[in-house]
């Protein structure tokens, strides 16, 4: 295989390494909260942890990857993530497990900053669309993979049967879901060789996508930047507020078991997100993608309140139905961002990693309210809040490039810049 293609193949897994470690906090969050005996406000720590790596090594992480390189970065990055599921597998306690999440998104922010220019360079600037929507299609394919596997793990835990042999002795039967980070930390060993006997060339960058600690500094006095900056927080808090509660809440209103069915329904979520992501690209062919953003944000909102609020079968649906739109959101806003500067494009991305932070903030909002209402179902009222915020964005945002759209009826194409 050509060396330049070995590389794209080395990214892609990447990306579905990325997503498949990331994405299990979700199903596995009610597990947390019995095995540790805490409450659903200091059970949300676990994603802050997670999630606030990123606010920490996003911009550190471009300097990083711009001094030594991508393959030195993705190695450090993958041994981090390795030794997190190591430590937490070994020893399973609240502080042990707030370290090993930490230890794992910073891993991920490394990996998230290094491979999207090595995707670009090593697969053709030209072809860089289609393999970032393939790389996209990677990362939802793990999203909805992982919680599968951690249903079977624990189911073949708990009969002793198939997979279950692979962790006697390893994982206590009341803890079954440690077993995936055994799994992460396996995977993680595997990729460090895999790097290491792939040649990957560093990255040679143009100017405007070099990053300065002051450059970026510079750049959060800019109006624009911060209310895109705000956007990506929005997304990202909704994103992982619903797919870390739908499983809890499934449990607590319509008496889901989590490890099996309450597992089943985040995978459903991804999948509808993944496959929103494909039917919102030919959508960005025919809308605006102001328009679009916003009509997504009031099919997110009217799916929220019928998955919090219908029956069982009803919220099963509706919360799938919020993944498909939500589908569409992180690309819109990253590319509105991103339209809308002249200059420092480079530097924009890197603020608008860091707002992946966002992800910090949902969980223990959520699980507050939850307890200071006595309602989780109310407490996830709250993520109308950022939805309000991603559709406002549809109204303001001046991009100075409009996506490329196609007409259905003289098929005229406007004078515009594909997303």
């Amino acid at each position: 295989m050509n060396v330049k293609y070995r590389v794209v193949v080395l990214v892609l897994i990447t990306f579905f390494m990325v997503s498949f470690i990331t994405n299990i906090l979700g199903p596995i969050f009610p597990e947390l909260i019995d095995d540790f005996n805490i409450g659903i406000t200091l059970a949300g720590f676990f994603p802050f942890a997670f999630f606030a790596a990123y606010g920490v090594m996003s911009i550190p992480a471009g300097l990083l990857v711009q001094a030594r390189g991508e393959k030195p970065v993705m190695l450090l990055a993958f041994t981090l993530a390795g030794a997190g599921s190591l430590s937490f597998a070994l020893s399973p306690s609240f502080l042990v497990a707030m370290f090993a999440l930490f230890t794992i998104g910073c891993a991920m922010a490394l990996l998230q900053v290094a491979i999207n220019p090595l995707l670009r360079v090593s697969g053709g600037s030209k072809h860089f669309a289609m393999y970032s929507v393939l790389a996209q299609l990677m990362f939802g394919g793990a999203a909805t993979l992982s919680p599968l596997i951690y249903s079977a793990f624990v189911e073949g835990i708990a009969l002793n049967k198939g997979v279950g042999h692979l962790f006697i002795g390893l994982v206590p039967s009341s803890m079954a879901w440690l077993s995936m980070y055994w799994l992460f930390a396996a995977l993680c060993l595997g990729m460090v060789v895999y790097i290491i006997i792939t040649p990957i060339k560093k990255v040679v960058r143009n100017d405007d996508e070099l990053l300065t600690m002051k450059q970026s500094l510079a750049l959060l006095k800019n109006p624009i930047v911060v209310k895109f900056f705000f956007a990506i927080v929005a997304y990202v808090a909704l994103e992982q507020g619903v797919a870390n509660s739908m499983s809890l809440f499934l449990q607590s209103y319509h008496g889901l078991d989590a490890k099996t069915h309450g597992a089943t329904a985040v995978s459903q979520f991804w999948l509808f997100l993944t496959l929103g992501c494909v039917i919102g690209l030919l959508l960005l062919k025919l809308v605006d993608a102001q328009m679009l953003l916003m009509v997504f944000s009031i099919g997110a909102a009217g799916a929220l309140l019928l998955a919090l609020f219908g029956n069982k079968l009803t919220s099963l649906w509706s919360f799938s139905a919020v993944g498909f739109f939500l589908s569409i959101m992180w690309s819109v806003l990253f590319s509105l961002a991103l339209n809308s500067m002249q200059v420092g494009h480079g530097a924009v991305a890197g603020i608008l990693c860091t707002g992946i932070v966002g992800g910090a903030i949902a969980s223990p909002i959520l699980g507050l309210v939850s307890e200071l209402a006595g309602s989780l179902q109310l407490a996830m009222l709250v993520l109308l809040i950022p939805l309000v915020y991603i559709f406002s964005v549809g109204m303001w945002a001046k991009p100075l490039i409009k996506n490329h759209t196609v007409s259905l009826f003289n098929r005229r194409t406007e004078v515009s810049q594909s997303l």
